[in-house]
């Protein structure tokens, strides 16, 4: 019999049908990959398991009996849990606390047993394999070890169904070969795990059975040692996956941005040198914590910068906001686009503009229509699947929240593009749509420096490749020099770092 059972499920929200008859089995003891575009109706399948949302029609069952959820409670009662991409705990408490939150009780007023909280966390951490010290506070683990906390706690609430969602988008390999390990120590309990991912190679690496689903319904379903990842992709989106081909774009249009000697104390950046042309991407890579991310936010002003000259078309600047950055020229996509990127409760069309409010504004008030057709004009150029430029921009899927993000900084009409992370989340129909537009973007003169985690991404979309190791810079690759083992080798200190100075 199966643990899980969701049959024919639907959901509507105002203006979008997220879910059209999504049917899906888990069986305990076995890891089942759900795979499908941003917008297929994964986070909404997800928001229906863990009781955040109702289904309109269809239904669960587990273990045979037909259940309803009304609240997140109601799930967690049954035994099931959910690891996001970003942990839900509480930072400011131990491991232990945030542990003993889901099955603590207690009277009022009644005395903490600290000596089971920590003795009973411990024992399920050392059941993971994690060496955790509980007593630490959440905020100073890494993203690996909250994650580990997280299938912890779950495990100390007895699910018995695990939810994990893009769990490996932020993890280097040698952590995702941890994560999977304690996968492996969850399956072999018997446990059932709903595996989401948009990354194809671990999914035949990890789970035993694929389904995929497109506009919110369910179109196949079989054995992961079975699929083929073209099959999967061109079931994904419905169509062949144009390949994006990475020719080099630099046109001997100058120099855009130019950084010497650039450091910065509290983002932990030194003596960082490089250049990016007009007309090319010029790619950021290294490990995670060598400070990439940091880079692109003491450049846009947003940390401090003490020592190092900034150059924007050959003019020097010191950013002290993102303002005077916005005003030279930079624009900047963060990482997190969902904390930084957009406003999930604006529409699309306040989203666009809220970057260059004067554009569309006039004696401190903002022109509505002036507003849509600025929306409007993105949405058309972009590709934006919208209901309408008043959609909340929350009700759209990652790949269209991240192109609305691009809006809202291309409209300041930048020379210079800083993205992080820009196809992270995403999936591979929009990833390949963001690579389109970067290609347009930088054949339009604009130059793009884009950070990325994902190799492969690097290696397909640079002209050079900037790597960081340790806060500072080891060097530039041409795009003929770039490979995987040489990026890897700047990264990890084994190579030989060629100058990170201005193109000539």
């Amino acid at each position: 019999m199966p643990l899980l059972v969701a049959s024919q499920l639907e959901k509507s929200f105002p203006g979008v049908r997220a879910l059209a008859g999504l049917s899906l089995e888990l069986a305990a003891g076995e890891v089942h990959a759900l795979v499908g575009e941003n917008g297929a109706g994964k986070s909404t399948f997800v928001r229906i398991i863990t009781g955040a949302e109702t289904a309109d029609a269809g239904s669960l069952t587990i273990d045979g009996a037909l259940v309803s959820f009304s609240a997140p409670a109601d799930a967690r009662a049954c035994g099931i849990a959910a690891i996001y991409q970003h942990p839900a705990l509480f930072p400011d408490l131990s491991v232990a606390e945030n542990i003993a939150l889901p099955v603590e009780v207690g009277r009022p007023w009644s005395r903490v047993n600290w000596s089971r909280r920590v003795a009973e966390s411990r024992a399920l951490l050392d059941r993971l394999g994690a060496a955790i010290d509980v007593r630490r506070r959440v905020e100073t683990l890494s993203l690996p070890e909250q994650q580990l906390v997280e299938i912890a706690k779950a495990v100390g609430a007895n699910a018995r169904i695990l939810l994990m969602d893009e769990p490996t988008a932020a993890l280097t390999d040698p952590e995702v070969d941890r994560l999977f390990a304690v996968i492996d120590k969850l399956r072999a309990s018997g446990a059932g795990v709903l595996y989401i991912s948009h990354r194809l190679d671990e999914v035949r690496r990890i789970a035993n059975r694929v389904t995929v689903i497109r506009d919110g319904q369910t179109v196949a379903s079989g054995l992961a040692a079975d699929t083929n990842p073209s099959e999967i992709i061109r079931l994904m989106v419905g169509r062949a996956v144009a390949h994006v081909p990475g020719v080099s774009s630099r046109s001997g249009r100058g120099i855009a941005l130019e950084v010497r000697g650039l450091s910065s104390a509290s983002a932990g950046v030194t003596d960082i040198s490089f250049s990016a042309c007009a007309g090319e991407i010029l790619g950021v890579a290294g490990l995670v914590g060598s400070g990439r991310t940091e880079l692109a936010e003491t450049l846009f002003g947003l940390r401090p910068a003490e020592a190092g000259e900034i150059y924007v078309r050959g003019a020097r600047h010191e950013f002290r906001s993102p303002s005077e950055a916005v005003s030279a020229g930079l624009a900047y996509v963060p990482e997190d686009r969902r904390r930084h990127g957009v406003i999930a409760d604006l529409s699309v069309a306040a989203n666009t503009s809220l970057a260059s409010l004067g554009r569309v504004s006039s004696s401190g008030f903002v022109k509505r229509q002036a507003e849509r057709d600025l929306a409007s004009a993105y949405i058309s150029r972009f590709g934006i699947r919208t209901p309408s430029t008043e959609t909340t921009v929350g009700l759209l899927s990652g790949g269209n929240q991240q192109k609305v993000a691009l809006a809202r900084w291309l409209a300041t009409s930048p020379s210079i593009l800083i993205l992080d992370e820009p196809t992270q989340g995403v999936d591979v129909g929009a990833k390949a749509e963001i690579h389109a537009l970067m290609r347009d973007l930088v054949a339009g003169g604009l130059a793009i420096v884009m950070i990325s985690s994902d190799l492969p991404e690097i290696l397909a979309m640079s002209d050079r490749v900037l790597v960081m190791r340790r806060g500072t810079s080891s060097g530039v690759l041409e795009r003929s020099d770039a490979s995987a083992e040489a990026i890897l080798a700047l990264a990890v200190d084994r190579g030989r770092p060629s100058p990170a100075g201005p193109v000539h």
